[in-house]
């Protein structure tokens, strides 16, 4: 008999295979004494050996994937596997102290990690204990003959199985074979989420359980169309989702007959399908998905993929690459948006008790004028090229927006003195993700050419719930009445000053949300590229003349997230 994993559909899709478990083996030890040290020895180079074939199996794998910059911590850990000092003192402590190699380099390990981390005043350094602790671990594994999973070595078909995913991990995901992801933690917005729908890879998380409940090598249903897995099914479950998985295969390809059609009603009332990235290499699934426009450029990726702050050119290439390929369509870059998950080493940013509360995005960047004057250098330089639009995130006061607006009119007149050419039309625009900008929208929309509102956050804030904490993810609820009245709040001052109005969270992909938001009114919908044809058939089945009334009546009649659902799914069922 099969077991049932159940989870919250964060991926669309069916995938099938053998479960591999990313869960590190049990590298517990005991310290013994030996009367061969050189036994020990021996053993101990094979292990190296064998982990510096894997670890260059693993560079070759990201540098493929992701490109040299990304490789190089690789080249940091072969250089620590064979370096002489080291290796030195792990092989003279098995010798004076006759003890096994494990225990020996294990001992030397924590004495290197510990004088890096002393290193207060070189943050570089600091960082390479954790290097040295990767590494140990990896030798260990080869000590004690208990493999490491490893990602980037996998070569045939699996759904992984993990606690949580990283970035590091999938970044080494390859299409090719990943058929589903299935993770203890984390909800629709967590990273493994997104990351699972921009590599349209089928995915169910938040299960709590899925690493308890399925065992390495188990074949695996996952069924990320409605949130559940199923481990070791028997031969009428493993017949009934091949054939879903066939039919959700016919679906996407009738989706894909919509690239190049206009988004539009039922009823022939017009829309805005735009997608959101994170780096330019993103381009090319978006022209693929018939993405109408950029609606987030996430610029912050361009400072974490590098180990110092981007220059002002380097930047400038990144979004000049942006707004040309999208070839006259409009691209909306968000100026960095670092803190809170976003972490970056080499500006050794406090520890807070609240990081997302804390010192982020936009309270960074004027605080620190020079990283942000320089972003907006190579943003204006980079608006010649096409329709650009910069947005600014977490805006909180009409104050923080001003300085914002300020600095940016300042360094686009230095520009244009200097005789350097830019855009006629740069749009300025701000997120709304902090429940008072989204209460005091009447005023923020006299300032700016348009608002996108950011649901990811704006939920987590609203409610105050960690979006990351599956403990309190019940309270992300994107259909509660009072979320939704606040939404339409800020929709409809906007549109009493003739401001525009996108959203750019996950909500705005959602196919629940979906008709709520058109019958609000909202401009422009911004979402995983891999969402927009799915949107775009939704909305073709839908009488936007009737979706005000269902907005109307979920704001104002119901009381529940569940009361608001069964409302939109009656008038899905009725419309479609």
């Amino acid at each position: 008999m099969s077991t049932k994993i159940t989870g919250i559909a964060a991926s669309d899709g069916i995938g099938i295979a053998k479960a591999y478990t990313l869960v590190d083996p049990d590298l517990s030890f005991e310290k013994t004494t030996v009367t061969d040290p050189q036994a020990e020895i021996d053993r101990l180079a094979a292990a190296r050996k064998i982990t510096v074939t894997e670890l260059e199996e693993i560079k070759a794998k990201a540098l493929e994937n992701l490109g040299p910059k990304e490789a190089e911590v690789f080249d940091a850990h072969l250089a620590m596997v064979n370096d002489p000092d080291f290796i030195k003192q792990v092989e003279d402590e098995i010798t004076q102290k006759s003890c096994n190699a494990e225990t020996a380099q294990q001992d030397v390990a924590d004495q290197f990690s510990a004088m890096l981390e002393a290193m207060t005043d070189n943050a570089y350094m600091q960082e390479r204990a954790a290097d040295v602790r990767d590494v140990t671990k990896r030798v260990l594994s080869h000590l004690l003959n208990r493999p490491l999973p490893n990602l980037a070595l996998v070569k045939s078909p699996v759904v992984v199985v993990s606690h949580d995913l990283t970035p590091s991990d999938t970044a080494q995901l390859d299409r090719q074979f990943v058929k589903g992801i299935l993770v203890d933690l984390g909800g629709r917005t967590s990273h493994s989420a997104i990351m699972s729908r921009t590599l349209e890879i089928p995915a169910v998380v938040g299960t709590e359980n899925a690493t308890t409940s399925i065992q390495d090598g188990q074949t695996v249903i996952l069924d990320g169309l409605h949130g559940v897995a199923l481990a070791e099914p028997d031969e009428t479950e493993l017949a009934d989702y091949q054939q879903q998985a066939s039919d959700f295969a016919e679906q996407k390809a009738l989706w894909e007959k919509l690239k190049d059609e206009p988004t539009v009603s039922k009823d022939g009332q017009s829309f805005m399908l735009a997608a959101n990235i994170g780096t330019p290499a993103d381009l090319p699934a978006v022209l693929k998905s018939g993405a109408e426009g950029i609606g987030l450029f996430r610029s912050e990726f361009l400072y974490m993929d590098s180990d110092q702050l981007p220059s002002e050119d380097t930047q400038f290439a990144a979004y000049k690459a942006a707004v040309e390929q999208m070839d006259g369509k409009p691209v909306v870059i968000r100026t960095m948006d670092i803190g809170g998950d976003k972490d970056l080493p080499y500006m050794q940013l406090p520890k807070e008790m609240n990081p997302f509360l804390g010192y982020r995005a936009i309270r960074i960047s004027l605080k620190r004028q020079d990283i942000f004057r320089t972003q907006l250098r190579a943003l204006i330089r980079a608006s010649a090229f096409g329709d650009l639009g910069i947005m600014f995130p977490m805006i909180a006061t009409l104050e923080e927006l001003r300085q914002a607006k300020t600095i940016f009119n300042e360094e686009k007149t230095k520009l244009v003195e200097a005789g350097v050419k830019v855009g006629e039309t740069i749009k300025l625009g701000m997120m709304i993700e902090i429940p008072n900008a989204a209460i005091f929208a009447d005023h923020f929309a006299k300032e700016v050419d348009f608002f996108s509102i950011g649901t990811n956050d704006l939920i987590q804030y609203t409610f105050a719930a960690d979006r990351g904490n599956e403990r309190v993810f019940y309270l992300y609820q994107p259909y509660h009445p009072s979320l939704l009245g606040l939404i339409n709040h800020v929709i409809k001052a906007a549109h009493r000053h003739g401001t525009s109005v996108a959203m750019c969270g996950e909500m705005a992909g959602d196919q629940t949300a979906v008709p709520l938001l058109m019958g609000m009114g909202l401009d422009e919908f911004s979402m995983s590229a891999t969402s927009v044809l799915k949107t775009r058939n939704l909305m073709k089945q839908l009488d936007a003349s009737t979706l005000s009334d269902l907005a109307e009546a979920a704001i104002n009649d119901c009381e529940t997230s569940d009361q608001v659902k069964a409302l939109v799914e009656k008038l899905k069922t009725s419309q479609g």
